[in-house]
């Protein structure tokens, strides 16, 4: 928690600075924060209540980055500084953030600290040079490309940030995490950044009247992102209905499938899987016992991990067909397949999803004493059963508050970046 201690510290002082810098000074150039502050608030209302996509604002953060890197209007030169540039936005959000507030969907202090830190970055590396006259010998590509590349190095800022607060939030491993920020750069990621250059540059030549023309492109990559992530919504609700058939039908107990997805989701986490691998993993620990509708004689309490190995890899083949015929990406189905195989001719995903379904089926209906004993005869299948990395990761899992192994955005709505 030092770090995210450390973050909103920051942030707070940033804030704080540059308000009293502001307060000092006065507002230059009234008309041009006027626009750009109600730019970010309009994004800010705009913005996804309660979704769990990296860019939440991306209307809001766009104006906010052109903002900070403004460095004229319809030709004249701007005065505004980086103090400035913080206080608006931050006013700006605040005041986007009232009718989220007023409805129950609280922004966090994460966004906030983000938004000021990011845009405190941006302004701080443009507008003092701007300001005494750095930049008025450049021609119009070499300064296109100066605005690129500090809106590259402010969405590297970016990623770190939110890779390390999601860290200090989860326990996750930082690298993965950062991983996934960075790939998420490639999706909206890029139309933010490519939308704040081109205001920057429309603002600097035409005036501010570019302002609402540039805006729409974002608006509408905004509506397709929101769009496909309800039609992902849509396709993993219908995979974990397919879940509990299963359940419904009496083969395994309520809430196992479940479980071993939400455990499951944690190790790969742990193991450092890519956001791809998690969402195949998720799937295909969601439906590991659907096999089982095609048998007969129902397996007692669908404990499929005491069988013998000829009649698990049966029920996973079996399992398997089924989920082809669903339309289920092919690769959870061949994890499905592959759940009862040696661990050595596993894919990861099945590895972890044979682990965690033998912890979550011996330590039904047993006490505290339960989960030391699971975790111990799993290290003597270590031999030939389970991937020895997986269990001692399942064991760090377990050894984390409860809090760090449930919940994110895999378990609760699918990624709507990249």
């Amino acid at each position: 928690m030092t770090v995210l201690r450390l973050i909103r510290g920051s942030a707070a002082l940033v804030a704080v600075v540059a308000l009293a810098v502001t307060l000092d000074s006065g507002l230059a150039d009234r008309g041009v924060a006027l626009a750009f502050g109600l730019l970010t608030a309009i994004g800010e209302l705009t913005r996804w209540s309660g979704a769990q996509a990296r860019q939440a604002a991306p209307l809001g953060a766009a104006g906010a980055l052109s903002y900070a890197l403004l460095g004229a209007d319809a030709g004249r030169s701007t005065q505004h500084g980086a103090a400035q540039v913080v206080t608006v936005v931050l006013a700006a959000t605040l005041l986007g953030a009232v009718p989220h507030i007023w409805s129950g969907h609280t922004p966090s202090l994460d966004h906030l600290a983000r938004r000021v830190l990011t845009v405190g970055f941006a302004a701080v590396c443009f507008q003092p040079l701007h300001n005494q006259g750095v930049f008025a010998s450049l021609g119009g590509s070499a300064y296109a490309l100066l605005l690129v590349a500090l809106l590259g190095l402010t969405a590297l800022c970016d990623a770190v940030l939110a890779a390390a607060l999601a860290h200090s939030h989860t326990r996750w491993p930082f690298g993965p995490l950062l991983r996934e920020e960075l790939h998420g750069l490639l999706g909206i990621g890029s139309a933010v950044c490519a939308t704040g250059a081109v205001m920057a540059l429309a603002v600097a030549v035409v005036g501010l009247w570019a302002l609402p023309v540039f805006c729409l492109p974002l608006l509408l990559t905004q509506l397709s992102v929101r769009r496909y992530a309800a039609v992902r919504a849509t396709y993993r609700q219908t995979i974990a209905s397919l879940a509990r058939a299963t359940e419904t039908a009496g083969y395994t107990p309520a809430g196992h499938a479940r479980r071993v997805a939400g455990l499951s989701l944690a190790v790969g986490r742990d193991l450092g899987l890519a956001r791809s691998e998690l969402t195949v993993l998720e799937y295909a620990a969601l439906m590991h016992d659907i096999g089982q509708l095609s048998l007969v004689d129902p397996v007692a309490a669908g404990a499929t991990a005491g069988l013998p190995p000829a009649e698990q890899q049966r029920i996973a083949l079996l399992g398997g067909a089924v989920v082809r015929q669903t339309g289920v990406d092919a690769a959870v189905a061949v994890v499905v397949e592959r759940q009862a195989d040696p661990y050595r001719e596993q894919p990861v995903a099945a590895r972890i999803v044979r682990a965690v379904n033998a912890y979550e089926e011996k330590t039904r209906d047993t006490g505290p004493e339960g989960a030391l004993r699971a975790l111990e005869e799993l290290r003597l299948g270590t031999a030939g059963d389970y991937a020895p990395e997986v269990v001692e990761s399942l064991a760090r899992v377990l050894a984390q508050p409860r809090g760090g192994r449930e919940g994110g955005p895999h378990c609760l709505t699918p990624s709507t970046a990249g």
